[in-house]
């Protein structure tokens, strides 16, 4: 048995994304990983680098071994101000907790990596849930604090939006609606827009400082359309 292989499908399961756009991202053929995982045939150096390199967050030594964890700095957090980086709590499931009837959780952009493989991960002391009635009734998965100026003055810093999860592998982008994107530069909060081509979406700011850029798919982990908001005064 290729474990290489295996662990690079449990990768793609965790990502959310099918074969047809893995492949495509590491220069793969269509159908080629498919049917190396199907009749157990090795992987290529060069393969190995390129996905590397389109998924920087993958462990290379669990890729290659499966020693440690499948994500690089798994369970940690960097504190901005110190620069530090610390173990977190135990991880607790939203959708779990949800499913109790006691509310909507609310995150922290910084917890919300990886939310979109299966279910909902966040750290314990940032699983505080809500009753927001008009929240429910849109059936959201999540709120989030908005933090930052870039999507001012739509969304304030310290302003609460509430998400609902997409699934990538039936993915459509509604062009102008605002999402909260899981990427490669991390969590985002942006309007989108059509891109140059299919494979491009076009990264907005409302706050005209910050300029527009464009984001391959293959960079986007997870993604969650902003349904709502809650603003203090």
């Amino acid at each position: 048995m290729n474990n290489t292989l295996h662990r690079i499908k449990e990768f793609i399961d965790y990502k959310g994304i099918t074969n047809q756009s893995f492949e495509k991202s590491i220069g793969f053929s269509n159908g080629a990983f498919a049917s190396q995982l199907k009749n157990n045939r090795t992987i290529g150096v060069d393969k190995l680098e390129n996905i590397l390199k389109v998924y920087p967050d993958i462990n290379p030594e669990w890729l290659l071994t499966g020693k440690g964890d499948m994500l690089k700095n798994a369970g940690y957090t960097t504190n901005e101000e110190t620069k530090t980086t610390v173990k977190e709590p135990k991880t607790a499931y939203i959708r779990k907790e949800k499913e109790t009837g006691k509310g909507i959780p609310l995150i922290s952009i910084e917890a919300m990596a990886g939310f979109g493989s299966g279910d909902i991960q966040v750290m314990n002391y940032d699983s505080e849930l809500y009753n927001i009635p008009e929240f429910t009734e849109l059936n959201v998965d999540f709120m989030i604090r908005v933090k930052g100026s870039s999507m001012y003055p739509k969304y304030s810093s310290g302003d609460i939006v509430a998400c609902k999860k997409l699934l990538l592998t039936d993915l459509f982008f509604q062009w102008n609606k605002v999402y909260v994107l899981d990427t490669t530069q991390g969590a985002l909060i942006k309007r989108i827009k059509k891109g140059s081509d299919s494979e491009h979406v076009l990264i907005v700011s409302e706050n005209s400082n910050y300029d527009p850029f464009e984001l391959h798919l293959s960079q986007i982990y997870a993604v969650s359309i902003v349904c709502g908001v809650i603003r203090l005064e």
